[in-house]
């Protein structure tokens, strides 16, 4: 009998995203999810030898064009999204950072995947719900509001 502990261990795909907001509007991208549009915080996975708060970072540039740093941390979310295209479930584990903004800023997404930028009030959020990418959306945005706040020192990385 071995011990194959490594190979069987469930791992989820770690993400990050981000809760931009400005005026109170908030920014979104648009991007195509298996031929449907659909609507997204600049969000994406976690990539080897960068920690969390550098991954939000790099995400936020890469759809967005903008190069901007976190303030806080609004919550992490596990969420399960049985049977994807492939008839794979997916689990994620997501840590949403929020970034106040004073000025709205021009947009310029860097990843061809990215079909636009939208800056959307709550309500316009909420009337979109069938296309968002994931009920996370509209989620870390509920958190956001209710003031549900996660210092950035709480934090830690050996890289």
């Amino acid at each position: 009998m071995s011990n194959n502990h490594l190979d069987e261990q469930f791992k989820p795909n770690a993400t990050v995203a981000a809760v931009i907001i400005c005026d109170n509007k908030y920014l979104l991208v648009e991007e195509v999810d298996n031929g449907v549009t659909v609507y997204n915080q600049p969000a994406g996975h976690l990539e080897a030898k960068e920690n969390l708060i550098e991954a939000v970072q790099r995400e936020v540039k890469e759809e967005t064009g903008l190069t901007l740093s976190p303030q806080y941390l609004s919550g992490i979310y596990y969420y399960h999204r049985p049977f994807n295209h492939n008839n794979i479930d997916l689990y994620f584990l997501r840590f949403c950072f929020v970034i106040e903004l004073e000025e709205m800023p021009q947009t310029k997404p860097e990843d061809n995947e990215i079909v636009a930028c939208h800056w959307f009030t709550f309500d316009e959020i909420k009337a979109q719900k069938s296309q968002l990418r994931s009920p996370m959306v509209l989620e870390c945005i509920e958190d956001y509001l209710a003031g549900k706040k996660i210092d950035l020192n709480t934090l830690k990385s050996n890289l």
